[in-house]
């Protein structure tokens, strides 16, 4: 089962609101998700406020062979996720 890090579109008509999640890859985009790692506010200061991730949980699946999206890789890159996590050498 390949699983990815994605976003999960909530919200309303044209104010979307995001989960990020670790889903099956073969799951539709808001269908069923293995476990939330966190939130992605896109109307909020997108650079600090808007994302909130728990880090350990997205290091977690990544160790275990996740793999993120285009997308989801830029919000880690943004809030330093993937360099500490290649800092810590796992």
């Amino acid at each position: 089962m390949p699983v990815v890090i994605r976003l999960n579109r909530r919200g309303v008509k044209k104010r979307p609101f995001y989960r990020v999640v670790a889903a099956d890859s073969r799951s539709p985009r808001d269908g069923r998700f293995l476990e939330i790692i966190g939130t992605y506010n896109p109307f909020v200061n997108p650079d600090t406020d808007g994302i909130r991730i728990n880090e350990n949980k997205a290091i977690s699946w990544i160790n275990k062979g996740a793999q993120p999206s285009d997308t989801v890789k830029s919000l880690f890159s943004k809030i330093g996720l993937l360099k500490k996590n290649a800092e810590s050498g796992t």
